[in-house]
């Protein structure tokens, strides 16, 4: 057994008065007493654990003894106190904050009198002004800890305040007061806070070096978090890696706050509807203020970036849940006057799953989550957010409704999305005794392996009968469909999942749809689609290579879909049977072949269940004899491959999906070079 606070191995028993006692200062590895217990003082806790109070040691722990820094100079602006602040980096790892606010107090601490406050806050933890006093309204720095422990973590940190007519400055060795507090003329016109500090590496590590391209970054979003302050960037050149992007010099400030961040983060990337939706609102009950700004990228590539008073809450918490609330009850909202019926199917997770956000909550008193405050905790966060965003949303909504309605068909299709993947998911977890539990109709191979064997799905009962006769029963399988399945590019997830026959087919293959889709669980290596050789034929076939398509992709590229070729006359002359797959074929046929031998006896097929199993097996499943069209589609390895494949998409899109105008106007387009129509 380990002793959890000194790592010393504790016999089992009753306690010490059990043990055989050692004297105190005995040099015996089992004694326990009270001189083993320690007591950390000042700054110590945070150089033996540092992981308590940033995270860990490794980069990202680095970087955060500068937000921490950043902090507080972002809670002067924010207060309004400060309107400038310069963050700097130079070669000899150092960073340097410094703002124009009201600078920290220098006077004698009340408690301590012996000691400036300044003093006090760089050197003790849970010492500030931000646990409730009049000082701050809102602010990052809650706990009274970031200031401390960069100077704790810090080889060596510098404070220089300009207050109260004088320059006060004092110097500190891993936090350690190196001398008293000094003071001394005041340049100029200056006032606010300087912190330098340069990172102890025997901490962080020998290495441990600042980016220049995370620190840009993070000065960068607070400048977007509030758009009263100004940021002034500076680094050192030498510090910047070649092919680096990152400035040297950059002054940054954002009129319009995080609109301005998501546009320029959005660049060339095309939106649903008209636009960025973005505001900004005052809590109730005089809490604070949110500031949004979303958008829905045609390309569905999304991300969400939430902050707490200019702090980065990478985990979320309470002001998302509050976001995703306002967005989820107005878009049912704007369903349901729409006359949208599916609109209350969707979840939160539609509407945002294909979103950009940007959240910015300014609260009084937030609770977070552990020191690095990664996650918002409090609880009255969620009502807050969506009463402040919910009547914006609605305008919005209510005022354009393009961008209302190309939201609300993007959220319904995730929805059904969402509701296809469980359906994959339900039949996945059949696949175990997918062999015992076939569709009822199918008609399997014999062999046991994928390798060879070919799986026909035809149109109804009669033609079922026929291919299970003309089949070679060791390698092909038959699989009847009653007529015309379901049109998946147009019909709901509830629909696709409540249809047998689509069901029965995706349980004969064993291989599952969408993303669940495994190549190796593909029970066939040719899955053969042989409808009737006429107009409802060719519908069926459309229908199924729609199907493959949208839930199978990966299936067709991989090669395994083909399309029979079943003829549609039989044509004899004298003892010579030659069949035709069309009327242009047998025109041909005419023409070129049966020519000058006497009558010619046409007879037309009604369908494949017409057939005699000889005439299918000779004509449309014999390996030997028959001819199948392979499906393909493009491979993408290309631009120009990319473009086709968008072309195809949109293409079943227009003449497969839901807007029955998209078809009637293709029709309108092409119906000029139709020649002749089989009805």
């Amino acid at each position: 057994m380990v002793d959890l606070f000194t790592n010393d191995p504790k016999p089992s028993g009753s306690g010490a008065r059990g043990l055989s006692a050692a004297a105190p200062g005995s040099s015996d590895a089992s004694f326990y007493g009270a001189e083993q217990i320690e007591v950390l003082e000042g700054l110590e806790p945070v150089r033996r654990r540092p992981g308590m109070y940033i995270g860990g040691t490794d980069e990202r722990a680095l970087h955060h003894l500068v937000a921490e820094v950043l902090d507080n100079s972002m809670d002067e602006a924010v207060a309004g106190h400060a309107s400038t602040i310069e963050v700097r980096l130079d070669p000899d790892n150092q960073v340097t904050v410094k703002d124009n606010g009201r600078g920290i107090p220098v006077d004698p601490h009340p408690r301590f009198p012996d000691k400036s406050a300044l003093e006090v806050i760089l050197t003790t933890l849970h010492a500030g002004g931000k646990f409730g006093g009049s000082a701050y309204k809102v602010a990052g720095g809650l706990h009274g800890v970031g200031a401390s422990v960069v100077n704790a973590l810090s080889e060596e940190l510098r404070a220089e305040v300009a207050r109260d007519g004088a320059l006060w400055t004092q110097t500190f060795h891993k936090g350690i007061p190196a001398g008293p507090l000094e003071s001394g003329p005041l340049p100029g016109r200056r006032r606010g806070t300087t912190i330098t500090f340069r990172p102890d590496l025997t901490i962080f590590g020998a290495r441990a070096r600042f980016k220049p391209s995370a620190l840009f970054r993070m000065v960068r979003s607070k400048a977007y978090l509030f758009h009263g302050v100004k940021i002034r960037w500076r680094c050192d050149a030498s510090l910047i890696a070649d092919g680096d992007s990152t400035p040297a010099e950059e002054d940054l400030h954002f009129p319009n706050g995080l609109r301005d961040f998501l546009q320029a983060t959005l660049k060339g990337r095309a939106l649903l509807g008209a636009g960025v939706f973005a505001g900004a609102a005052d809590l109730a009950e005089d809490r604070g203020k949110v500031e949004w700004a979303l958008a829905w990228p045609e390309d569905g590539e999304s991300f969400l970036g939430s902050y707490c008073n200019t702090v980065p809450t990478p985990e979320g918490g309470t002001h998302e849940t509050g976001l995703r609330n306002a967005l989820l009850r107005g878009l049912r909202g704007y369903a349901e006057m729409a006359g949208h019926k599916k609109g209350s199917q969707i979840t939160a997770e539609d509407v945002t799953g294909g979103a950009c956000v940007l959240l910015s909550l300014f609260l009084r008193d937030p609770q977070f989550q552990g020191q690095t405050k990664e996650k918002l905790a409090s609880a009255e966060a969620t009502r807050l957010v969506e009463q402040a965003m919910r009547d914006h949303l609605d305008h919005w909504l209510s005022a354009d409704p393009d961008s209302a309605n190309a939201l609300l068909a993007s959220a319904l299709e995730r929805a059904e999305e969402r509701q296809r993947r469980k359906q994959a998911k339900d039949l996945t977890r059949k696949s175990a005794t997918k062999r015992l539990r076939l569709p009822g109709k199918l008609a399997d191979c014999s062999r046991s392996v994928a390798a060879g064997t070919e799986l026909f799905i035809v149109e109804g009962d009669s033609a079922g009968g026929s291919a299970k006769q003309a089949r070679a029963r060791e390698t092909q399988a038959i699989l009847p469909l009653r007529g015309k399945i379901l049109n998946v590019a147009s019909a709901s997830a509830d629909k696709l999942r409540a249809n047998q026959e689509l069901t029965d087919l995706v349980e004969a293959l064993g291989c599952g749809i969408r993303d669940r889709f495994d190549a190796d669980k593909l029970r066939y290596e040719k899955i053969i689609v042989m409808t009737d050789a006429d107009v409802d034929g060719a519908h069926i076939a459309s229908l199924l290579m729609t199907f493959f398509y949208r839930e199978m992709p990966k299936l067709i590229e991989a090669g395994h879909l083909y399309l029979a070729m079943p003829p549609l006359y039989r044509l004899a002359q004298g003892g010579t049977v030659i069949y035709a797959r069309d009327d242009a074929d047998r025109e041909r046929i005419t023409r070129e072949i049966l020519t000058g031998r006497g009558k010619i006896e046409v007879s037309r097929f009604k369908g494949l269940g017409e057939m005699p199993p000889s005439q299918l097996k000779e004509t449309t499943m014999d390996p030997k004899r028959r001819v199948l069209l392979r499906v393909v589609v493009p491979s993408r390895k290309t631009e120009e491959d990319q473009e086709e494949a968008r072309e195809t998409a949109s293409l079943v899109e227009r003449l497969m999906g839901r807007k029955a105008e998209t078809r009637f106007a293709f029709i309108q387009e092409n119906a000029k070079f139709v020649e002749g129509l089989d009805v």
